[in-house]
């Protein structure tokens, strides 16, 4: 599974990008949580075989949760949440629920371990893995979406096996399997690739400026409130 900062930088970007006038520390805190949530399955496969990139990664959470926030925001004539929470509070919780599924659930799906996406209902990790080029000779090139007699389909979607024949080690569980293991070897992935500091760096640089030219901002729109 990615790095569970490189997960916290997507949603810090994400936040960054989406939130608007929403933006503060607050706001940017629940969408990163969001965005790492999907990784405490690993420490649920303690106790759950294959929870990993299954439990909490497969698509029903966030399609129940989509659901339910459309049902309350968009076809209730009184949402509880814009009563609860004002339009602050919906665009955090949209925001978040983005941050979970892009930010959380992304970089495993696309590139990285694989996702058991419909667990428990179907037990099967999938990875989606493919590219686009344009080569002198060859022309375009992608290898993203196959069109077939069947009609379009992804092309890459890799089965990597099941709950019972497909681990994922973590820090949590390095092996992967019930079971507290005390003596085996534990690493700490921060980051693994270039370009996964690449993104982690620009997080960090795009929250400090965005909280600066908040904290700059914030002082002129009180002002302009209490002389209202």
């Amino acid at each position: 599974m990615a790095p569970t900062p490189v997960n916290a930088a997507f949603g810090a970007l994400l936040a960054a990008a989406l939130l608007g006038a929403a933006f503060d520390r607050r706001a940017v805190a629940i969408v990163v949580a969001a965005a790492v949530l999907p990784d405490l399955d690993a420490a649920a496969s303690l106790l759950v075989p294959g929870a990993t990139n299954a439990l909490l990664h497969a698509v029903w959470l966030p399609l129940a949760a989509g659901g339910v926030l459309y049902w309350d925001t968009r076809l209730r004539d009184d949402s509880a949440l814009r009563e609860r929470a004002g339009w602050r509070g919906v665009r955090i919780a949209w925001v978040a629920l983005a941050a979970f599924l892009v930010a959380g659930v992304g970089p495993d799906l696309f590139g990285g371990e694989g996702v058991n996406l419909l667990y428990p209902l179907h037990d099967a990790y999938y990875l989606v893995d493919g590219g686009f080029l344009f080569s002198t000779r060859d022309g375009v090139v992608q290898t993203v979406v196959s069109v077939g007699a069947q009609g379009p389909g992804i092309l890459p979607l890799e089965t990597l096996g099941t709950t019972e024949s497909y681990a994922i080690p973590t820090f949590a569980n390095p092996d992967g399997r019930p079971g507290l293991s005390l003596g085996a070897d534990r690493e700490l992935s921060l980051v693994r690739t270039g370009w996964q500091l690449v993104v982690v760096a620009a997080a960090v640089v795009l929250l400090a400026v965005r909280f600066r030219r908040e904290g700059r901002t914030k002082p002129t729109e009180d002002v302009a409130e209490v002389s209202r």
